[in-house]
Parts: structure tokens; sequence; C-alpha cells
């Protein structure tokens, strides 16, 4: 089978697993059990990173059912083939090309070679920036919930941030789905979980760079100077934006200044792919609300635990524009030139995107009977792989949460990838058609 077939089964089987182990009584609390369609939603949720959830994950599930959760976020946090290479990588097996193959696609690594000795790294690095994420919690969450339940929660919490998957515990409180609303002026923890959501949002590969180079900007690869400028960009724009859209509304009413910017900070950072929210969503403006949907539908940088379109597909799509506009026949960045294929994957990644986020948002506007605006939030939430909500998701039916599913699983294996899966393999061809002209613009 291709890379691509891989990729997406491997997925699809750690989601079928987790399904099924989400469906033994022993996950659940209260009697009976969950049904297979919500244990499938949220297996799909949390092997995608996604966040959306049928059920509060504290009041649900017990903590065999949490520990499932929290694996399957591990799992497709980190990649499935960078887990399923790291246990071969451990029995002392020998990794063949194939497989090599298909790890370099599943992380889009730049290069095959080395990519055994990358994905020990990567792995490492995780566990390295979990448990110091960890460790940091740890200093708020044992002091009130005792030693055994705060260390349980800092890793939780730890997990899922770098992972930018948004599951939460937080409805110990006794809140349901209330996300860390109860910790929003906490800023301990606000920039703990904020710099864990950048982190694993940013990329293994632009962390290798930056610690192989030193931190230099300057000596810096291309695709890293971009992840980097862009992410500081829409994390502070996102910031500016929502908290000058929330002056002429009442979500921040009775907050200091710092209160609103750590607030205004913290939902343009969580809207990268990370699906926590400190305000409840629904009280925000619309221009909040819509500002947002942009920056799910970005997300964060490929080769990371985010979704979205990317950072760099972003920054393609809008250096294109500036080229047209200079009348340039090409892209440039950074004193370099970008191919053009590269224009046109990124123009064929947002346009799916967009399609797929749109149509949907239409089917279950009309059958759930919400505004497009509401049910478009959902959507794009779902194929950005964020798990921010407007509330809806925990109402819809059986079809809605089949389409949202497709959605995480479209969204987190990637739709050139997806699409790849079930294309067939053609040769290219060598012959060119007669040129035509058209009209645009």
């Amino acid at each position: 089978m291709s890379p691509m077939k891989i990729i997406l089964m491997g997925y699809c089987l750690v989601i079928l697993v987790g399904t099924l182990l989400l469906m033994l009584p022993a996950s659940a609390k209260g009697q009976g059990g969950v049904s297979m369609i919500d244990a499938f939603f949220t297996a799909t949720s949390a092997t995608c990173v996604t966040g959306l959830v049928r059920f509060d994950t504290y009041m649900n599930w017990t903590i065999f059912g949490q520990i499932v959760i929290l694996v399957m976020i591990q799992i497709g946090g980190i990649g499935f083939m960078t887990f399923v290479v790291s246990v071969i990588s451990l029995t002392r097996m020998k990794i063949g090309f194939s497989q090599r193959l298909v790890m370099q696609e599943s992380v889009a690594a730049p290069q095959i070679g080395g990519i055994v000795r990358n994905t020990r790294i990567m792995l490492i690095g995780t566990l390295v920036v979990e448990g110091m994420g960890a460790l940091l919690l740890a200093f708020h969450f044992c002091p009130r919930l005792g030693l055994g339940k705060g260390l349980y929660f800092s890793v939780f919490h730890s997990i899922s941030a770098f992972c930018n998957a948004g599951f939460d515990l937080m409805g110990n409180s006794g809140e349901a789905f209330s996300s860390l609303t109860t910790l929003g002026t906490n800023a301990y923890v606000n920039l703990i979980i904020m710099f864990l959501i950048i982190s694993g949002g940013l990329g293994f590969f632009v962390w290798y760079d930056l610690l192989e180079k030193r931190f230099s900007f300057r000596k810096m690869e291309l695709h890293s100077k971009m992840v980097i400028v862009v992410t500081l960009i829409l994390v502070v724009g996102g910031a500016a934006g929502i908290f000058i859209f929330e002056q002429f509304g009442s979500a921040f009413d009775g907050y200091t200044t710092s209160e609103k910017i750590l607030l205004s900070f913290f939902q343009s950072v969580t809207a990268r792919t990370a699906g926590f929210n400190s305000a409840n969503l629904g009280n925000l403006m619309g221009s909040s609300q819509f500002l947002m949907i942009c920056l799910m539908m970005i997300g964060g940088s490929a080769g990371s635990t985010a979704g979205g379109i990317k950072t760099t597909t972003f920054a393609v799509m809008v250096m294109s524009i500036s080229a047209k506009l200079r009348r340039e026949k090409s892209i440039e960045c950074f004193g370099r030139r970008l191919d053009d294929e590269i224009l046109r994957t990124s123009s064929c990644i947002f346009m799916i995107y967009m399609f797929a986020s749109i149509a949907s948002a239409m089917v279950i506007s009309t059958v759930e009977n919400v505004p497009v605006f509401t049910a478009l939030f959902e959507t794009v939430s779902a194929i950005g792989t964020v798990g921010c909500t407007l509330g809806i998701t925990p109402g819809v039916g059986t079809l809605s949460e089949i389409i949202l599913s497709m959605l995480m699983i479209f969204g987190r294996v990637g739709p050139i990838t997806f699409l790849f899966a079930f294309s067939s393999e053609k040769h290219m061809m060598i012959s060119k058609m007669p040129l035509g002209k058209i009209r645009v613009g």
C-alpha cells in the first residue's frame, strides 16, 4: 500500500481500538456505558487531538476511560507512525525503507535520511516538554487536590496541551464543560498551558532547527523562519483583535485590563488548534468568534501536533497576493524563491478546507436547526482539530456526529494525504495539452 493509505488506516485502527475500549462498562461512570456512536466520536476526537466532546471528560469517564483517552491523545499527537517506529526501535527490529518512507510522509519530514534518529529525538523531546509542563502544573494542582490526584491532573493537562488536544478534567469543580474558565485569571496556569500549546504547534523540526542553530534566526532554515514569524503575527494579532472587539461586548466585564489581556492572548493561542478556553466563547462578540474561526482554519505548523491549513500554507497564499500586486513572477521570502508547485498545493489545501467546512456547516445547520454561523464554528473547529465550541456539539444528532468525526479524521490526516489514499496511482503524463486562455477577475 502507498504511505498515504497506511497512515489513514493507522489512525482508523487506533480509533477503532479506542472505540471498543470506551464502550466497555469499566470506561464510563454510571450504568450501561455509552453508545457506539458516542464512543466512536470521543475516540476520534482524542486520536485526532481535537477536543470536541459529547460528555464532560471528568464527569462521564472513569479513570480507566480517561487513561484510554489520554493514550489516544498521545498517539495522535506524536503521530501514528512515530509511535509505531518507536515501538519497533525498542524491539531492535530492522526498520526498512518502506517504513522510513511512511514515516517521512507522516511527520512531513524534509528528507528521508536520518528519519529514524529524528523520530527518537521527537519522542524524547515530547516526553521532556510534557514532563516539564506536568512538573510546573503540579505546583498548582497538588496543593489543591493532593499529591496523587494533583500529579494525575498535571500529567493529563500537560499532555493534552502539548498535543493541542483540548481535553480537560476541570469538571471536578462540579461545572460540566467548563474547560479552564475557572482559571481564566490565573496567570501561572494560563502561561504554562499557552507555552505547551505553542511548543506543540511549532513543529518538531522547527524546534530541532532552533536548537541546532542555537536560536540564531539568521542561520535558520526558510521553513522555520516562516513558521516563527507567522506564529508571532497570528498570536499577537489575534489577541489584539479579540481585546479590541470585546471592549464593545460584555464577556470581559468585571475584569481588570491585565486580566483582559491575558484572556485575549489565551483565546488567540488556543484557537490555533488547542481547544481549551478560559472565557465563555458563547458570550464573545460575533467579530471575536469570526476571528477565532479564521485562526482555527489556519491552525499550527506542518509536522506539528496542530491541525488547520498550516501557517506556511497561509503565508504562501498571502505572499502570492503580494507578489501579484508587485507584478513579480515568483514568490520570494527571506531571500529565497518558492517553487510554483508550493502555491498550487497551498491553493488546493485552502479550497478543500473551505469547501468541506462550509458544506458541512450547511448540512448541520439544516439538520440541527441552528444558525449557519454557529454550525460553521463547529465544523471549522473539527476540521482544524481545534476543539473549541459554541456549545452545540453535546446535543447534536447521529448524522452531525458522523460529519464532525469525518472532518476530524480529514483534518488530522491532512487533505492531500487523505485524497491520495483514495486516488489511483498514475504515471505523470509527459505530453501536454494545447495552451488555452481564459479571463479571470
